[in-house]
Formats: C-alpha cells, structure tokens, sequence
C-alpha cells in the first residue's frame, strides 16, 4: 500500500540560538535531532533510507542558518495578531516569504489564507496550519507582545504558521521531492462556521490523499509530540434555547405559565436524559454556559434563555444529536405550557485520525528521537480541521510547547506562551512526513 494512497476518510523567551533547537541546541540533550531515532520504514531499501537521511539534514542545515527567522517569524506574527476572516496582513506577510522562495501561492477569494503547490504533480500531502487570532487581551509581559488591543495569540496559531511556512522553505531547497505537497495556511479556525469550509470550496483538498497537521500543546513538554488513533478532537454544537410566557405573579403560578420552573426542568433534565440516552463511551457531554430570565423577586418573567454546548467524541453521535435534543427539550417542556424556540447550532465534526496516517506521523515524530513520541488523550474542544479529514484521511498531533520548567499555562489563557524551541520541532517532524512519504 502506498504510504499516500488515498483510502476513505474515516516560548519561553531566550536567545535565538538556544530557541532554535537545531544540532547542537538545549534540545540535543532531549534526543530530539533527526540524528538521535530511525524510521520504522524498515523495508525501505538502503538507497531510500540514504535519501531520507540526506533530505533530514538538509533540513537541519536549513534549520542552522535560518533558525533566527523562524523565531522572527512567529514574534512578528504574534506582535500582529488578526482576528478570524480579517488575517490580511498574515496572508501577505506568509505569501511574501513563499513567492521570494520562487512558490506561486494562490489566495483565496475572501483575501485571506493561501494555498501553494510544491514539488511533484499527483497525489500530494497537504500540511495544513491555521492563522487566525483570538479577541483576547494578552498579558505575558513579552517585548514581542500583541500590539493589537484585545487581541492575541493565545492558542498558538502564531507557531503553527511559522513551521509550515519554515517548512515549505526547507522543502525548496532539497531539489526533488518524493511527492508532491500542498501548503494549507487556514483563515478563521476560531470562529463558525470555519474557514476550512472556504479552503474545501476553493479546491484545497483537490488531488490530496493525506492531510496532516499540528496544534500546540501545553501540557506536552518541547521536544515531545502527542499522537493517537480514533478522535483527537470533540465535536462542538451549540444550543440556544428562548422560552416565553405570559408572566403573572408568584402568588399564583397556577394562572400562567412559570417559565422559571420550566427553564429549570431543562437545565436539568437535558444534560441528565442525555447521559442515559448516548453510550458513555462517545464522550458526549452537554453543559450549559449561560441562563437568563427575569429580575423582580416576585413576578413570574416572561422571557428566558439559556445557552450552553453539546460535544461528542463519535461521529455517528454527532449526526444523532440535534433530533435528539428537540425530542427531549419538547418532552420536558410540554407539560409547563412555556413556549419555546430551539436554535441548535451544529459546529465541527470531531477530528478522528486514521490508523495509516497516524502511523505516518508516528515515523515522522520517531525521526527526532525515541523519546519524542508521546500519546495524548482526547480533548473536549473542538477543531475545523475536522472538514478536511471529511474530504480526505488524515491526522492531527499535538506539538509540546511547555519548557519543562513552571506552570503550563492552558491555550485560550491571556498569560499563554510558547517554548520557541518547539518551532524547530515543528519543522522536523513535517518535512519528515513528506521525506518518509512512499
């Protein structure tokens, strides 16, 4: 079998030249250099294995004398944060680079995200990287800070641009390549519905039998990268439930309809028939985020309402889920007499990684080093790379971005920052998934 034929689609601030993590770094103590582990490709012949290890030290000299850019990279994107649909200036700063590298990236219609083509025609491996920031004001104290008021990068997409774009560089300059690959930079990630949809109608995944991504992790520390089969990511829908009534007086409920007693009932009932309604092994969960209704101690309130998520780990559960919740939220309210709308709010699919892309990715991640393969459980977030693992197989892997030493500050957090050592990483393991590629 092919290794990319297609089958069904299931910072912490330093010196630059400690943060790079190339030979000879901080990191050659972690076994992270792609002298340090083997391909388990054990059948390859010798002259296959002689041109992988060629092609990894292209890249560690690529890495070696453009390290400092890579950081640079990642500190001016992250000092120029640009929220979802409006990544003008990442789009440019990333096309930039691509076309002095001689590449011929085409952006989308929106004027965001990019696609590019490099090496061979047929079947490609797409490596995709999303750009968007969140609105969230940032408050790591970094000299390369957010500039933006109220908005940062706080998830790490400032990173996942980076690599991909130090990886499409390094790729240039290696001659041929053992096949073809297509550079995904993704707008608007943080938002529904996503701009992995756009990339999809703008033919991103044309021609692509794998795809492949990293996202930060935190918890993971630099050096190491988290792999799995089956869901990595959750699906994400959202429930917004408006109840009215024609209010009255808490001395006599029985004369209307108590929409506070009824809101309750769901709050409640919803989350609890659910449970014993789904398979437990699916990961589902709903939780409510927000309630609201009426102010006075003693008068029954007209208007309610209440917003929360439902999230799964099952595909097939995920398709269940929207009848079944207007089954039960009916059921519940029915006998309170409280009218109600029910807007239910379908988000992404989960992210589940399919067994032969995910041996690919472990390969990948071995070539830095035995040590650098980690497991990682499923999250409860959910991710719009989802869309294109709907088109083509693929995988995502989780990139350790903790330093060793401190808190490990959560992604979606003000005080979130990387180990810039995990950018170098980052390179390695991608441009191996493409070296390793048969």
């Amino acid at each position: 079998m092919s290794t990319i034929g297609r089958s069904s689609p299931a910072g912490r601030e330093g010196d630059a030249a400690a943060a790079r993590g190339d030979a000879g770094s901080a990191l050659q103590s972690k076994a992270v250099g792609p002298e340090a582990g083997t391909c388990r490709h054990t059948g390859l012949a010798t002259g296959r294995q002689a041109e992988i290890a060629a092609g990894q030290a292209a890249v560690e000299g690529w890495l070696s004398e453009h390290g400092d850019d890579l950081i640079g990279w990642r500190r001016h994107i992250h000092a120029n944060p640009e929220l979802s649909r409006a990544e003008h200036g990442t789009t440019e700063f990333v096309e930039s680079w691509l076309v002095k590298a001689g590449l011929e990236p085409r952006k989308l219609p929106t004027g965001t995200g990019l696609i590019c083509d490099i090496g061979p025609a047929g079947p490609r491996l797409a490596l995709r990287a999303d750009m968007d920031a969140l609105p969230l004001q940032e408050y790591t104290g970094r000299p390369f800070a957010s500039t933006v008021p109220g908005v940062s990068h706080a998830c790490g997409h400032d990173a996942h641009t980076s690599i991909l774009l130090g990886t499409a560089l390094a790729l240039t300059e290696m001659g041929d390549l053992p096949v073809g690959v297509r550079l995904v930079f993704q707008h608007a990630e943080e938002v529904m519905p996503g701009g992995a949809i756009d990339m999809v109608a703008a033919g991103a995944m044309d021609d692509v039998s794998r795809v492949f991504a990293l996202h930060c992790d935190p918890r993971l520390e630099v050096g190491r990268i988290g792999v799995r089969v089956g869901a990595i990511t959750s699906a994400a829908d959202t429930v917004e439930l408006v109840l009215d009534s024609p209010g009255g007086h808490t001395s006599r409920p029985h004369l209307t309809s108590d929409l506070v007693y009824a809101i309750g009932t769901v709050i409640t009932g919803l989350p609890g028939l659910l449970s014993r309604r789904i398979d437990p092994r699916t990961s589902t969960v709903m939780v409510w985020g927000a309630v609201s209704a009426g102010k006075a101690p003693n008068a029954i309130p007209q208007t309610g309402m209440l917003t929360g998520t439902v999230r799964t780990g099952d595909h097939t559960t995920w398709s269940l889920l929207e009848p079944m919740v207007r089954e039960i939220v009916d059921g519940l309210l029915a006998p309170t007499g409280v009218r109600y709308q029910l807007n239910y709010k379908r988000g992404v699919p989960p992210v589940v990684n399919d067994e032969f892309s995910t041996r690919m990715f472990e390969d990948a991640i071995l070539g830095l080093g035995p040590d650098a393969l980690s497991d990682t459980p499923q999250s409860g977030g959910g991710e719009d790379f989802s869309w294109y693992l709907e088109e083509v197989p693929g995988a995502m892997a989780r990139l350790g971005v903790w330093s060793g030493e401190g808190p490990q500050l959560d992604i979606h957090q003000p005080t979130f920052d990387i180990d810039e050592r995990a950018l170098a990483a980052g390179v390695r393991v991608m441009t191996n998934l493409v070296l390793q590629a048969r």
